[in-house]
């Protein structure tokens, strides 16, 4: 093993706010690139966002420690000609820089990107904007749920003859950044063998219809238009949420061999007619799926899931988040402690990649606003000298 992180290498600098680029950003830093965030003062708007953690007479929001760990802080005024001269100075010595304003905000603060990268040709640029630059739709202001739904993520979600209905968490936002940050790591690849940088682009509606997936390609190339199917899974059965007598649990019987593992342990014949293959299956899954809730209504929940797991069979309970982080599998690696400045310790998820030489996360707390200052801009000189 190797105490050097794989981006210990790369500073970014972080213009972004709210919650798709500083994902992206703290993707980066988990990897050990020095992220630098740059905020406006009074800070990012998620520093006001509930909930809120009171500890010591402090109070942050837990939504933006969130998506800001292990960077450093720097508030700049980016309308003052000075602090816009400092981000020049950090941005002539960074390799990435994050950005998710409107389009053309930045070239109004005589920022753009265009100019940044010539001050700095390996610098590789990332733009996360509402609905992609370009296009009758380009300026609009992207926030999650408004893309959720014209992207026809909340046509996909929740129960047949419901209303339309969001997913629970960001999901826009958090696709956006991960997107982004992938882009980041093929440019900077790509700079390994040209010298150069590039930009890179993606948007909220690009990541959402990204991952439309057979749903996307069921439309455009086989005409057929998804339909809510709740909790069933469109293209397989049975696969979903099912009812024993103290709680409902999950199976997913995925493939043929499964189903002949599955249906005895719940008290089917795997070869009956009507429901001896997928297609059957899935044809009729509103009949199954009552079939299947009788058979299990006067059965408990842990002795039907044990006997699905030693068969082979996936399923699972549904979990509350507190059950999920009381979970002994959760608390063994994707939970770390961090020292917050002000909070103390606090337990925090932890980064969702392991990598073999870099088993021990990077566990730096979500800074405070500007407690890098100082730091960052030792060096600087407003006449143009170095560090």
């Amino acid at each position: 093993m190797t105490n050097r992180r794989p981006l210990a290498d790369i500073r970014v600098v972080d213009l972004s706010r709210a919650l798709a680029g500083p994902y992206a950003t703290m993707m980066m830093a988990d990897a050990g690139a020095d992220v630098i965030k740059v905020e406006p003062p009074g800070g990012d708007d998620s520093r006001g966002w509930l909930p809120y953690v009171d500890r010591n007479g402090h109070r942050e929001s837990a939504y933006y420690m969130s998506a800001n760990r292990n960077k450093r802080s720097v508030v700049l005024d980016l309308k003052s000609a000075g602090d816009a001269d400092r981000l020049r100075w950090l941005v002539s010595q960074a390799d990435v820089l994050v950005e998710n304003y409107r389009p053309g905000v930045l070239d109004r603060l005589g920022l753009g990107l265009d100019g940044l990268r010539e001050l700095n040709p390996r610098l590789v640029t990332l733009s996360i904007t509402g609905f992609g630059k370009g296009g009758p739709d380009g300026n609009r202001p992207g926030f999650d749920q408004i893309v959720q739904a014209e992207g026809g993520l909340m046509t996909l979600t929740g129960r047949p003859g419901g209303p339309p209905q969001r997913v629970g968490i960001p999901i826009a936002d958090l696709l956006a950044g991960l997107f982004g940050a992938f882009g980041v790591m093929t440019a900077l690849r790509a700079r390994e063998r040209t010298g150069r940088g590039q930009h890179v682009e993606t948007s909220l509606l690009a990541a959402v219809v990204g991952v439309h997936v057979f749903h996307g390609v069921g439309w455009l190339a086989a005409g057929v238009e998804p339909v809510l199917t709740g909790n069933r899974h469109p293209s397989i059965a049975p696969y979903g949420v099912f009812g024993c007598a103290d709680a409902d649990i999950v199976i997913a019987v995925g493939s043929e061999a499964l189903w002949r593992k599955f249906a005895p342990i719940v008290g089917l014949d795997a070869a009956r007619p009507d429901i001896a293959t997928n297609v059957d299956r899935v044809s009729r899954a509103d009949e199954l799926q009552k079939e299947i809730d009788t058979l299990l209504a006067d059965r408990h929940a842990d002795d039907v899931l044990a006997a699905l797991d030693a068969a082979g069979v996936p399923a699972g309970r549904i979990r509350t988040v507190p059950e999920v982080y009381d979970w002994e599998q959760v608390r063994a690696s994707m939970v770390t402690t961090v020292t917050h400045p002000t909070l103390g310790d606090l337990d925090m998820p932890a980064s969702p990649l392991t990598l073999s030489d870099h088993r021990e996360p990077r566990c730096d707390a979500p800074p405070a606003l500007g407690a890098d200052q100082d730091e960052v801009f030792a060096g600087y000189a407003p006449a143009g000298g170095g560090r």
